[in-house]
């Protein structure tokens, strides 16, 4: 009985914070973010120009305003927004199945991290399977006032919810999604195919104890490194967490992908190819893709911004995918940038619990309807970059193109991180593949995740 009651406390606390954190952060979704137009706008490695001749007009975000701007631009403002649109967005959600070990329901005010983690191995998986051109057919059907209707509709949801919890009733089931446009044209094979495949990457991200990648799963891993649910993770550690939930997963789809994490900024170049050159679980020879994540500090207490031509110039390549980051005390994912400001994706919005294991979930909480930015200088300094690479060539040639930029945009002695040729054993660093299969997290991956746990931000 006691427990029972332990529980209930739980969860009445889980509704203050899902209230709390809605109502603190979802003012963000209804807010205006303002693109110059003189300035080009990369996202993920795509340019997109907003300049126009003749007519001076300011470019909106993707608000009540957006389909006021003129004709002459919107071509490739809506090409731009259908792009962002097409980013897979992870956030807070409560009321998912209970977490082990734990009586949270939600991870509000502590996943952050893992969630921007999930949004960069998303596009990761995205590049993968879809490529860096596609985009979701449906993305300019998401109603331009869902981020208006989401934040009036959550807190009326929230308090519903709190008050049933005290009533002992049940808990009200998720709300409807708004009614679509009409029906598109009918799909060709193509289109079907990247549908499926759409779906089938956020299934992989959720929030059930079976997902790969959810965070349930995203936990247990991290319990390994000495982490726990409700713990503040930092982008290293996230990093270390995903390249092992990538390493256990079971679909056969996910067997063509690997991740490598850089050890102390070096990247080793045959430690990565002998990953990408390993067998298959089917037991066939294969070369795998990988996801190449490198843990980096932009600066001491503050970020250097000395660094931000570097990061400006990563998140022009195509083959990036990605930064792990934020400000202090708040996980951002970030993905593009005009002149001096980070184009994000947040994750703080507290979303319902969807079950993706049923036919033709809902997506539209998946993506997110409008771009934020952020000044270079607010970043915290502690990030985890990413990259990905289909094959060994490309791999080679990524590692020749970022070493060029590193050097180029140094002005340091030493590059923020290296490529180095050989293995990582070559350098006397004990780092080995073979690994006890009930040991997820070698020795001395323990100690490295315990030094980057104390030394990097807070996040709440």
């Amino acid at each position: 009985m006691e427990a029972t009651g332990t529980d209930e406390v739980e969860k009445i606390k889980s509704k203050f914070m899902s209230a709390w954190h809605n109502m603190k952060y979802s003012w963000v979704l209804k807010t205006k973010t303002y693109f110059s137009r003189n300035s080009p706008v990369f996202l993920l490695g795509k340019c997109y120009h907003f300049k126009t001749e003749g007519e001076f007009r300011a470019l909106h975000s993707f608000g009540s305003n957006f389909d006021k701007i003129n004709t002459e631009i919107s071509g490739n403002v809506e090409e731009f927004r259908k792009d962002f649109i097409s980013r897979i967005w992870l956030t807070y959600r409560e009321e998912f199945p209970q977490i082990k070990g734990s009586a949270l329901t939600t991870d509000c005010g502590w996943g952050c991290t893992l969630r921007t983690g999930q949004m960069l191995l998303a596009q990761g998986l995205m590049l993968h399977f879809l490529g860096r051109a596609w985009v979701w057919p449906d993305a300019l059907d998401m109603d331009s006032s869902d981020s208006e209707s989401w934040t009036s509709t959550t807190v009326r949801k929230l308090t519903a919810s709190f008050e049933a919890s005290l009533t002992a009733e049940r808990d009200p089931k998720i709300l409807a999604q708004p009614q679509r446009g009409p029906a598109r044209r009918s799909w060709d094979v193509t289109e079907m195919r990247n549908e499926v495949y759409h779906r089938k990457i956020i299934s992989w991200f959720g929030d059930s104890p079976l997902a790969a990648f959810g965070l349930h799963q995203l936990i247990e891993h991290g319990k390994k490194s000495g982490k726990m649910a409700g713990d503040w993770y930092g982008p290293a550690v996230v990093a270390h967490i995903l390249r092992k939930a990538v390493e256990e997963a079971r679909d056969p789809e996910l067997q063509g992908v690997t991740v490598y994490v850089a050890q102390d900024c070096t990247v080793y170049s045959s430690d990565v190819i002998d990953r990408q050159c390993c067998f298959m679980d089917s037991g066939k020879a294969g070369t795998k893709a990988v996801i190449i994540l490198v843990p980096v500090r932009l600066g001491g207490e503050r970020t250097n911004t000395d660094y931000l031509e570097f990061v400006k110039g990563i998140l022009s390549l195509e083959y990036c995918v990605g930064i792990i980051g934020g400000k202090p005390k708040q996980s951002y994912y970030f993905a593009g940038f005009q002149d001096d400001s980070l184009i994000y994706m947040d994750p703080h919005y507290c979303q319902s619990f969807v079950d993706v294991s049923i036919k033709d979930f809902p997506l539209e909480s998946f993506h997110c309807p409008s771009p934020k930015k952020m000044s270079f200088k607010k970043m915290d300094p502690s990030c985890t970059i990413g990259f990905y690479c289909r094959t060994v060539q490309d791999f080679e040639k990524a590692s020749e193109e970022i070493t060029k930029m590193l050097k180029s945009s140094s002005k340091e002695k030493y590059p923020l991180f290296t490529f180095v040729k050989g293995h990582s054993r070559d350098y006397d660093f004990a780092s080995s593949p073979l690994r006890e299969e009930n040991d997820l997290f070698s020795e001395d991956e323990k100690k490295r995740l315990k030094r980057f746990s104390t030394e990097e931000f807070v996040l709440l």
